[in-house]
């Protein structure tokens, strides 16, 4: 499956432009999820959420969709990696596996400033479960600092089998490997100026790279997240029509 979306479905710009004038902000999910494909969480990144969140987002979401959850950052954000256990674990009992088969990739997202210690990364990755109260995980790791572009740390990803995140974006490194057995991109170059965020040229290129990820078998995940934020929702919709097109 290749999947498209946005980060979040709140955002005031994106009402009357995406969401129809007048739709209720309780209905928002139920109108994007509709509309996409996916959708990743920012709200997990800064809180703690509920059971009853999640099973109230999959609740208001149709088959076949995917939520991908950011990571909380007190597990992102220690100074020593191998300490964050009791972060993710919290984290991770919180209720996501009330997802169902809506539960996606979890995003683990580190700081620009967060340089390569290859054997803290190591533990950090040593740390991550394969699964939650029968609900299996896939993790996603994005790094932002130089340090990581190097075949020690993709082949610590590889070896536990989590994703490197592809950024498109001028100021982090931009790894393509896979590690994980799926793909996880973020677009972070949406201009306002172009209608779809991406120009049609420049959207034909990252279909083309998703349909080469999945073709052997393994999900592809797009999400378009920054820059002129706005136009993130037709962008994912412009690609995947695209993607439908095939």
């Amino acid at each position: 499956m290749i999947r498209a979306g946005i980060g979040g479905w709140t955002f005031d710009p994106w009402r009357g432009s995406f969401y129809p004038k007048g739709l209720p902000h309780a209905r928002e999910l139920e109108f994007a999820s509709r509309a996409l494909t996916a959708i990743e969480i920012n709200g997990t990144f800064y809180r703690t959420q509920t059971p009853d969140t999640f099973r109230k987002w999959a609740e208001e979401t149709p088959d076949g969709f995917v939520f991908s959850l950011k990571a909380p950052r007190y597990a992102v954000n220690k100074r020593v990696l191998a300490e964050a256990g009791p972060s993710i674990d919290r984290f991770l009992e919180s209720g996501v596996h009330e997802l169902g088969d809506k539960l996606g990739p979890v995003l683990w997202q580190f700081a620009p400033t967060k340089k390569f210690d290859p054997e803290d990364f190591a533990a950090f990755l040593a740390l991550l479960p394969k699964e939650v109260k029968g609900a299996p995980l896939r993790h996603a790791v994005e790094v932002r600092h130089d340090s990581f572009s190097c075949a020690q740390f993709v082949e610590l990803a590889a070896k536990a089998s989590a994703a490197i995140v592809l950024a498109d974006s001028d100021d982090y490194p931009c790894i393509e490997e896979e590690t994980g057995g799926f793909f996880y991109a973020r677009l972070m170059k949406c201009r306002s100026e172009e209608p779809t965020g991406y120009a049609s040229k420049e959207l034909a290129v990252w279909a083309d790279r998703a349909r080469k990820w999945s073709t052997g078998g393994g999900d592809a995940f797009i999400y378009f997240i920054d820059g002129a934020k706005e136009r993130a929702p037709a962008a994912a919709q412009a690609f995947l029509s695209l993607i439908a097109k095939n």
